[in-house]
């Protein structure tokens, strides 16, 4: 979530080519977007590195989500005088969007989340699904010697039908060795406390 946080689930991944790029299976270089770790806005680099596009949503879109979402929500919380900074969804200055967000974004793109059954395993979910746009996962972070502990989001996608992980924590995109690769990286999330969610295309 900021700068130099990393997340414990790190598992099974293999390096990608320099840069934004990997080498394809005909030999050619896939351009890969990937979004850096800016403040606790790594749900907006996530997104847009799951769509793989430059400003695909933006601060003032995710904002406004979270806002709209506090004026619909029936159960609004007691005001106090931090209010204004800690909202409900977000937090004004850093960001730090949580999942309602996460679902109406995509819902607004024509995009459904399903939140995956960690008592299924990973092995459970077909990504070679038509309709799969990609994994968002939710992972535990720690920071000074564990004093701190927080939450990240992280995108998993398939890019010319090659795995990343494109966490914004990273200094680059991650290549996954092959699928088993992927399931065994995921499987490790959800075994540290991880959440994953599927993103389709709404049909």
């Amino acid at each position: 979530m900021e700068p130099g946080a990393k997340s414990e689930a790190k598992q099974g991944e293999a390096r990608a080519g320099s840069g934004a790029g990997a080498s394809g299976s005909g030999g050619g270089i896939i351009k890969v977007y990937h979004e850096r770790q800016r403040l606790q806005f790594c749900l907006l680099h996530a997104l847009n590195n799951l769509m793989q596009e430059k400003e695909c949503f933006t601060r003032v879109e995710l904002d406004g989500i979270a806002g709209n979402l506090v004026l619909n929500d029936p159960n609004k919380g007691q005001w106090t005088p931090l209010s204004f900074i800690f909202k409900p969804h977000h937090n004004v200055i850093t960001g730090n969007y949580d999942v309602n967000v996460l679902i109406t974004a995509l819902e607004a793109r024509k995009k459904k989340v399903v939140w995956h059954d960690r008592r299924k395993g990973a092995s459970s979910i077909d990504l070679n699904a038509e309709a799969l746009v990609g994994l968002m996962i939710n992972v535990p972070i720690r920071r000074f010697r564990g004093l701190w502990t927080g939450r990240h989001w992280v995108a998993i996608g398939s890019i010319d039908g090659i795995w990343f992980n494109l966490d914004s924590d990273l200094s680059e995109p991650k290549q996954f060795k092959d699928r088993e690769n992927v399931i065994g990286f995921l499987d490790s999330v959800l075994s540290q406390g991880g959440e994953l969610m599927v993103v389709m295309r709404d049909e």
